[in-house]
C-alpha cells in the first residue's frame, strides 16, 4: 500500500475509533505523536504537545468514567454524536501527511467525520435499546465494548492500518445487521394485530 493510501486508511480507522470514544483515540494519537512514533500534518502539530496530552488525558478519563453512570451515558450520546464527527475529522486530517489539501479535507470530512458519526450513531442506538430493555443495567456491557473497540482500533490503526479498517468494516456490517433485526423485531411487535 502506498504512503498516500496508508495515510488515508490510518485517518479513517482512527476516525472510526472516535465514534466509540471521542477523546481516547485522540489521546492515543497525541501520545504517539509526542513520543515521536506518529508524524502529524504540520497544521496539527499541537496534538503532539504536552498540553494536548494532558488535556486529552483528563477528558478521556472523564469520558470513560461517565459512560458507566446510568442516565449520564445516554445524555453523553446526544453530545458525543456531533463531537465524534468533529473529532473524526480532526484526527483523520492530522495523520494525513503528504496528501494534497483537497483530498485530505474531502477524505477527512466525508470519510473520517462520516465514519465517526456513523459509529457513534450505531452505538447510541444500541445503548438506547439496552436502556429500554434492561433499565440501563446492560449499558455497562456496551460501555465496555465501546472502550475496548476504541482501544483496539486505535492501536491496531497505528500498527496495521489495513487490519484496523477491515475490523471497522466488520463492526459496521455486524452492527447494521443487528440494528436491522432490532428494528424489524420492534416493528413486528408494534404493528397491527
Amino acid at each position: 500500500m502506498s504512503d498516500f493510501a496508508l495515510s488515508i486508511v490510518l485517518g479513517i480507522a482512527l476516525a472510526a475509533a472516535t465514534g466509540f470514544r471521542v477523546f481516547l483515540p485522540m489521546l492515543i494519537v497525541s501520545g504517539a505523536a509526542y513520543s515521536g512514533h506518529l508524524p502529524l500534518n504540520d497544521s496539527f502539530a499541537w496534538l503532539g504537545t504536552p498540553y494536548a496530552l494532558t488535556m486529552l488525558s483528563v477528558a478521556a478519563v472523564a469520558e470513560v468514567i461517565a459512560y458507566y453512570i446510568p442516565v449520564i451515558d445516554n445524555l453523553l450520546d446526544s453530545l458525543a454524536t456531533p463531537a465524534a464527527f468533529v473529532a473524526g475529522t480532526v484526527v483523520s486530517a492530522a495523520v494525513m501527511i503528504d496528501v494534497p489539501p483537497m483530498v485530505k479535507w474531502t477524505a477527512a470530512v466525508i470519510a473520517g467525520g462520516g465514519i465517526a458519526g456513523l459509529t457513534q450513531g450505531v452505538t447510541a442506538i444500541l445503548r438506547a435499546h439496552s436502556t429500554a430493555w434492561t433499565g440501563g443495567l446492560g449499558n455497562s456491557v456496551i460501555a465496555t465494548a465501546e472502550l475496548g473497540g476504541a482501544l483496539l482500533i486505535s492501536f491496531l490503526a497505528l500498527a496495521i492500518p489495513a487490519a484496523a479498517i477491515a475490523l471497522v468494516i466488520l463492526f459496521l456490517w455486524l452492527a447494521i445487521r443487528l440494528l436491522h433485526q432490532l428494528f424489524r423485531g420492534s416493528h413486528s411487535t408494534n404493528g397491527p394485530k
